[in-house]
């Protein structure tokens, strides 16, 4: 487990895969600060709006050695951007490591965020990024972009969601693209697989003192909306509350008993225990183990 703290602003970008955050950074070197603030020099050029972010990333528990298969950067470019991939598991009964994919895509895009052709656009650092990515594997992909006018711009292939929050409420949710339940949308190495193309884009007006979290399935299959709300509600540093929802959520993944967001929609789909389990009382519960990022950040002036 690990946090990161990063304001960001111009020209830093920070890539952190699941295995250099859980076994690479030492303890006492876990959080870092970067001022939210231009040069004085050059004050035409900064963003009025820029994202104060906090990160918390938990590997599944039987990945944990190797540090999981999501992966995120955090880019101080602009406004700031963030984001993140999960690696798609099936690929480890092919003797692949899914996390692969999903590190270098990210290290891709990072990369990539300053290249005038992406010209500030998620969709086309999605693509350029899956392009760049030579790994075997695949992944959902979620970046958002902050741009000098405070409008967030979200390009979201697959399951890994965003919420913007403000005053308390949820303005803006994204929803999961799959092709059926537990089998999402996602970039992929194959010939036959989806492209950038097939990415939900969305622009929010956002302002100062809004809210985004941002994560992988591991958080929205074992965290309610309602939940989110209440945690944001009783913390004010981004760095905390990512930590907070991602302590949340992998106590929710464990636990049998908990009727989780992930449980309720599998018997929505028809997915259930036997019918004589039903004649005892019992039903389909619990959380779903899984790696977990989390990504909280706050609108903020420059």
């Amino acid at each position: 487990m690990a946090v990161t703290l990063v304001s960001c602003c111009r020209h830093h970008h920070q890539f952190l895969s699941s295995f250099e955050i859980a076994n690479q950074i030492p303890r006492n070197r876990m959080m870092s600060s970067i001022r939210c603030s231009s040069p004085p020099f050059n004050p035409v050029v900064r963003p009025e709006l820029c994202i104060r972010v906090g990160t918390q990333l938990i590997p599944h528990p039987k990945k944990a050695a190797k540090g999981g298969e999501d992966a995120f950067f955090v880019s101080s470019y602009n406004g700031g951007v963030i984001a993140v991939a999960d690696g798609v598991s099936g690929w480890a009964e092919k003797d692949v490591d899914p996390a692969q994919f999903s590190r270098e895509l990210m290290r891709k895009a990072s990369s990539l965020v300053e290249d005038e052709e992406v010209n500030y656009d998620p969709r086309i650092l999605v693509r350029k990024a899956h392009a760049a990515t030579s790994s075997t594997g695949s992944a959902t992909v979620i970046i958002s972009m902050l741009d000098n006018d405070g409008i967030l711009k979200v390009a979201n292939v697959g399951d890994c969601g965003l919420r913007v929050i403000r005053k308390g409420q949820i303005i803006f949710s994204t929803f999961p693209q799959e092709h059926y339940f537990d089998c999402p949308y996602q970039l992929s190495s194959e010939a036959v697989s989806q492209t950038y193309l097939d990415a939900t884009v969305t622009s929010i007006d956002t302002m100062k003192g809004d809210i985004i979290v941002m994560g992988s399935d591991g958080l929205f299959d074992n965290v309610f909306d309602h939940e989110i709300l209440s945690t944001i509600a009783k913390h004010n540093d981004v760095m905390e509350t990512a930590k907070v929802l991602a302590d949340l959520a992998y106590k929710h993944s464990v636990d049998f008993y908990f009727d989780s967001p992930y449980s309720i929609e599998a018997r929505t789909r028809g997915f259930d225990v036997p019918w004589w389990k039903k004649v005892l009382g019992q039903k389909l519960t619990g959380g779903k183990m899984d790696d977990i990022t989390v990504i909280v950040g706050e609108v903020v002036s420059n």
